[in-house]
């Protein structure tokens, strides 16, 4: 009887703290180390939340005299002027197959180059290393594009070097075929690197008396890093994966811009929605249109996550989210 007292008493007890009363009495208690997450929760809601009321500029008619409360109510006009849009069809396949294309060839890479700088074990040497790699993801795109101009332009070193030889201008600004595999590279070439950081800390993080209990049985390295390693690492992997999924329908305005600009030719092949939003509404002034398109983004977003989070909380539980 006293123990089912005492077990009611602390249940009760147990309850009493999570109440409201019990709350206040955390975060006085902790009141210093709460105080700490203030700039971050202002900074969050102002910079965050209190700019999603505009929103509702997706469904008016905008006027910046009027303003956003001001503005007559256009309905799904906005929505209409965006999928009546000639070319809608080819923007979203180029925003979808170009970002399909950036997620597997970085994913792949960056486990790639996590395996290596794993089994660099000289220290300085894989600093050295790691550096190098991540290095390009600071580099910014207007300077990317100014090194392609030299190097793919009329002029450049790859456009001499293929005329010398003996073959025909290859005509890179003029032709979209080529930009699918030159945005790929560039896009493996900024970020693989800079992806490893995630995978390389998950693999240190690993039981190490795996790998002893392996080499004992006489495994080699080889199959040390595919019987042992990338099995535990899918579920990071995997989950990176669905949240690069949420990000498939925004296409990556800084890089395409600047190195496309509005160069009209190659659009066929490199016009996204984010750099076709920029123009529509730097040739139509048309905001309402734009934040439609974005809000558009948001939500298919939204549904992609929760759709691959819940096809991967089926066939793996682990490597699910939430």
């Amino acid at each position: 009887m006293k123990k089912g007292k005492t077990t009611g008493m602390g249940a009760d007890r147990s309850g009493e703290r999570l109440g409201l009363k019990g709350g206040l009495s955390e975060l006085w208690k902790n009141r210093l180390l709460y105080l700490m997450t203030v700039p971050s929760i202002i900074w969050v809601a102002v910079f965050c939340y209190y700019p999603m009321y505009g929103i509702l500029i997706a469904f008016k008619k905008f006027s910046y005299k009027e303003g956003i409360w001001g503005s007559p109510w256009a309905g799904l006009e906005n929505f209409r002027f965006l999928f009546n849009y000639n070319g809608v069809g080819r923007i979203f396949f180029n925003t979808i197959f170009l970002n399909v294309l950036f997620l597997i060839s970085t994913t792949l890479l960056s486990i790639v180059l996590a395996l290596v700088f794993v089994e660099i074990k000289n220290k300085v040497y894989n600093k050295i290393v790691q550096t190098i790699a991540i290095f390009p993801h600071f580099v910014s795109w207007t300077v990317v594009a100014m090194f392609m101009s030299g190097i793919i332009g009329s002029s450049g070193i790859i456009t001499r070097w293929v005329m010398e030889a003996g073959g025909e201008d290859p005509l890179f600004y003029n032709t979209p075929g080529w930009w699918p595999l030159i945005l790929v590279l560039l896009r493996i070439w900024q970020g693989a690197g800079y992806g490893t950081i995630v995978y390389v800390a998950a693999i240190t993080g690993f039981d190490q008396e795996m790998y002893e209990a392996a080499k004992v049985d006489g495994a080699t390295r080889l199959q040390q890093i595919t019987r042992i390693t990338l099995p535990l690492l899918k579920t990071t992997a995997i989950m990176l994966t669905i949240m690069g999924i949420g990000k498939i329908f925004n296409g990556d305005f800084g890089m395409i811009y600047a190195l496309v600009g509005d160069n009209a030719g190659l659009y066929p092949t490199t016009d996204v929605i984010d750099t076709f939003v920029y123009r529509a509404l730097r040739q139509l002034n048309n905001l309402g249109m734009s934040t439609a398109t974005s809000l558009f983004q948001s939500v298919v977003g939204l549904i992609l996550v929760f759709t691959t989070n819940a096809v991967t909380k089926k066939i793996e539980p682990d490597a699910a989210i939430f």
